[in-house]
């Protein structure tokens, strides 16, 4: 990237520039006008001095005067208007009005014009410092805070998109308006024009230099203000050893420092700021001054008129303003300019990926090749300590190596090496003779995998995470209609025009040949042997069952699970052993498995409006309580509900398990409803105020009768409470017909679970082993039924959060797994992806992964975190202290002794 912001700026926006450079230099013959025309107005139209010899004047004569060719000759175009003083004051306040008008319009054009030049070079410069740092070296990551990346792209170019646009633009729209003016100044009177330039030469000279320590402690305040929020990113990266170490206090000190530090570099810049805003109003006030003082003297001493003080006055008028601005634009560009190296010096680390071999492929990626020979490769990031020295192998891409040592034997790193994460400072990489690091990446991403000890997962599905390495160029592009298309091809065309590529993101990005499928429709084994591979499919399929589908776009899925259903009931009916474990929904009976207020709806809440306690201030639903006489009993259920709690858990700590189970209140909830209860002091629920009423009906209505076991809810209650359901139902306005789904055994509910739709009830509390025994019997149905890899599809949908934190540890180090295989890679680098599994899942996996490679003629590189993990492997390589000690079959090794025998005793 050039170094010199305006070098940048010209190179990628010279034609917009000399555009409206152009458009700059038309304008100033409209703002001469405005200028001129006052003068003319007073001392023709107002004193009428050009009137004193004639009622009228001529206007509007087009004349070309040729007399300094031809003496004498004038060539008359037009001989214009006869005008007396009236119109001539009317016409000539039109032509200044025209004069602003279209002075006005040129500035409109030029500041619109200028602006989106602007925000396009912004828009390509934060492009091509992210397009950077997706080519920065990978030990650059580990020297650079990733939240100081995202400031700078974010934050600190922003000043640059402003500046961009006025770089050329401003200098030369104000620097003409001033010259402009003081032309005009000069031609009224040159003793006037000579003391203004002089005290505006006075002022540009004063001004910059009071604004350099601005300048000093602006850049100081952009760093200070990087490193605290890459400070603030470290904290919340590391939250939890802060608080396992108790070192919360250390860290507030350490912000509150950083803070203190930069308030003291702000209030410095606002002191020099405001000193030199000072001078400035000072040094601009003393040239009105001097018009007012000496062109009074000359229109009092008649050595000029009234009219050309007034226009000298006007034209001064405007001319701060420009000269202001432009010393603030020359204060902009140093500013600017310091930024702009500042960012840039952040984005040029040495060993960055050429651009080239991040191109976008014409087609699928080309075999890798069958060897890959290493030659005195040598690692080492500071210059002195080797991490891996002088290592020279050959790694066939279709073998079976298995790489062992101590921990600090230089393993990693060769793993590192192999998936080109890491770069060598000495030696080569040859692959089938051509050179490793100059193969374009989309081969090396398609045609190789690497998954280490740590997994980042994206804040998206499942699915999205799973697929993303099959995402390295565009497939098939999106479908739209003409209207979306003419949208997207101006955005494209825009895209280009700012140096972005012209890819759409809502393209099918995924290499279905690459995962062994020809299209979406038979990608889903794919991903389901993936997943099977890993040993993570269960638990895919668990958050399948807890997901929901929309069954007006799924209504082939609806369908299968309705069967499901059916089948569930038949075999619940069937089995006397499952007897009792499931309270089916019957819209005739209280469910006491459900809450009151589910029991109420009997259906699913849509939105927030019969949501947790926003059902409880309902108007509707306190109508039809009101109408079934069930308020005050309500009231009183809470009421009692309130005293138990608080009789209960008064002298029980948080964590207690009970508030678990009384889900109906937590232990945040307990001082208010304590302090409710002393409110009424005893009084009786008709002392309740309304506002407290409908703060004790949300208490029954979380209450579940066979979770709780209050015995709250009898038979004479359950009838009321079904009563109230049936004219919820019945009189529910149709505006509120979309807030809840209604239970009904022959249809789909949308909004409810995958689970919850199979088993159409709850399961009974209290029923030893019931969910599990349900969970296998619901396996046994979808399987029957061929849905279990359906039910899989829905628990991909699942959003894994930010950095996959929604999966536990070991599902995250599995998905990323996953995700290195189903792109059936050439070659594999397993970099001790599995240390953090048990010893019998590490071993299930590895002939898992062994027995796949083998069937598609794939090599695998092993880099084992224990020595027995080698063991079914072709060939073995011993590392120690960065070089290979020992290389050969397993059992030529085990014959040779020496650390080979010493590490798989230790084992």
């Amino acid at each position: 990237m050039q170094r010199n912001l305006f070098t940048y700026i010209w190179r990628h926006s010279r034609p917009e520039q000399v555009v409206i450079l152009a458009l700059v230099v038309l304008a100033q013959i409209f703002y001469f006008m405005s200028l001129t025309v006052p003068k003319s107005v007073i001392n023709n139209g107002i004193q009428g001095n050009a009137f004193k010899n004639s009622k009228t004047i001529p206007f509007l004569v087009w004349e070309f005067d040729l007399s300094a060719i031809l003496p004498g000759k004038v060539v008359r175009l037009f001989d214009g208007f006869q005008v007396d003083q009236l119109q001539y004051l009317v016409v000539m306040s039109f032509v200044f009005l025209g004069a602003v008008i279209v002075n006005g319009q040129f500035k409109k054009v030029i500041n619109t014009q200028k602006g989106r030049m602007g925000e396009r070079m912004l828009r390509r410069l934060r492009y091509e410092l992210y397009d950077r740092i997706l080519r920065f070296p990978a030990a650059h990551f580990r020297k650079v805070k990733q939240a100081e990346l995202a400031t700078m792209i974010k934050d600190e170019v922003e000043p640059l998109g402003g500046f961009i646009g006025d770089a050329f633009v401003q200098p030369m729209f104000l620097g003409g308006q001033a010259l402009t003016a003081i032309i005009f100044i000069v031609l009224q009177n040159w003793l006037l024009g000579i003391v203004v330039v002089v005290l505006l030469g006075v002022q540009m000279v004063i001004i910059p230099r009071l604004r350099k320590p601005v300048l000093v402690l602006g850049r100081q305040r952009q760093i200070s203000a990087r490193q605290l929020a890459g400070r603030i990113a470290e904290t919340a990266d590391g939250y939890s050893e802060i608080h396992v170490h108790g070192a919360a206090n250390f860290e507030r000190a350490d912000i509150s420092d950083r803070l203190g530090r930069i308030f003291k570099i702000r209030f410095d810049l606002y002191q020099k700021k405001f000193v030199a805003k000072f001078w400035n109003n000072i040094l601009s006030q003393a040239t009105p001054f001097a018009i007012y003082l000496i062109g009074g003297y000359f229109a009092i001493t008649g050595q000029m008129d009234v009219g050309a003080v007034v226009g000298v006055l006007l034209a001064y008028k405007d001319l701060p303003s420009p000269i202001k601005e432009l010393i603030d634009w020359d204060q902009q560009r140093q500013d600017v300019q310091i930024k702009y190296e500042q960012v840039i010096d952040q984005f040029q680390p040495e060993g960055m990926m050429p651009e080239e071999l991040q191109a976008i492929p014409d087609g699928p990626p080309p075999p890798l090749g069958r060897e890959l020979a290493l030659a005195g490769v040598t690692v080492s990031e500071d210059g002195r300590v080797k991490q891996l020295d002088s290592v020279s192998l050959v790694v066939p891409t279709c073998g079976r190596m298995a790489v062992i040592g101590q921990s600090s034997s230089g393993k990693d790193v060769l793993g590192q090496v192999l998936a080109r994460v890491m770069l060598p400072s000495a030696g080569s990489i040859k692959i089938d003779g051509n050179d490793f690091f100059r193969i374009p990446e989309y081969v090396l991403g398609s045609r190789t995998s690497y998954i280490g000890q740590e997994t980042y997962l994206f804040p998206l599905s499942v699915r999205d995470n799973l697929l993303f390495g099959l995402k390295n160029r565009p497939v098939t592009p999106a479908t739209y209609d003409d209207a979306s298309r003419a949208l997207r091809e101006a955005f494209w065309k825009e895209s280009v025009r700012a140096g972005n590529p012209a890819l759409d993101p809502n393209a099918d990005w995924i290499d279905y040949e690459l995962a062994g499928a020809t299209g979406p429709s038979d990608l889903l084994p794919c991903m389901v042997e993936a997943l099977k591979q890993v040993e993570l499919d269960e638990d895919i399929y668990s958050y399948g069952l807890r997901g929901t589908i929309d069954a007006a776009q799924r209504p082939d899925l609806a369908e299968k699970i309705l069967k499901a259903r059916h089948a569930m009931h038949g075999r619940l009916q069937q089995d006397e052993t499952y007897a009792g474990l499931v309270e089916t929904f019957r819209g005739d009976r209280y469910n006491r498995n459900l809450s009151v207020a589910e029991n109420l709806l009997f259906g699913t809440p849509l939105g927030k409006t019969f949501d947790g306690d926003n059902i409880a201030a309902d108007p509707y639903v306190e109508s039809v309580l009101q109408a079934n006489g069930l308020v005050r009993d309500l009231q009183r259920m809470g009421l009692a509900i309130a005293e138990t709690m608080v009789e209960l858990f008064s002298d029980l700590s948080p964590d207690n398990p009970l508030f678990e189970q009384y889900s109906f209140i937590s232990a945040d909830e307990l001082p208010n409803v304590r302090l409710l209860l002393q409110r009424l002091g005893g009084k009786g629920i008709e002392a309740v105020p309304e506002s407290d009423g409908r703060r004790l009906m949300t208490l029954p209505f979380r209450y579940i009768e066979a979770r709780h076991r209050l015995g709250l809810i009898d038979a004479a209650m359950e009838d009321r409470l079904l009563a109230a359901r049936r004219a919820f139902e019945e009189g529910l306005p149709a505006s509120l017909r979309e807030a809840v789904e209604f239970y009904d055994f022959d249809r789909y509910n949308s909004a409810a679970t995958l689970q919850d739709n199979i088993l159409f009830g709850r399961l009974v509390y209290g029923q030893a082993q019931a969910e599990a025994r349900i969970g296998t019997l619901i396996s046994e149905v979808l399987a029957e039924l061929d849905l279990r890899n359906s039910v899989i599809e829905v628990g991909l949908e699942y959003n894994v959060g930010v950095g996959g934190k929604r999966l536990t540890a070991t599902q995250r180090q599995k998905l990323g797994i996953a995700r290195a295989l189903i792109k059936r890679p050439q070659l594999l680098i397993v970099n001790e992806a599995v240390a953090s599994f048990d010893g019998r899942t590490q071993d299930r996996i590895r002939d898992n992964i062994l027995a796949s490679a083998t069937m598609g003629d794939r090599g695998v590189v092993w880099i084992a975190n224990r020595p027995t993990q080698a063991e079914p492997f072709e060939q073995i390589v011993v590392m120690q202290n960065g070089r290979i000690a020992a290389q050969g079959p397993p059992a030529d090794l085990a014959e040779r002794g020496g650390l080979y025998a010493e590490l798989m005793a230790s084992a």
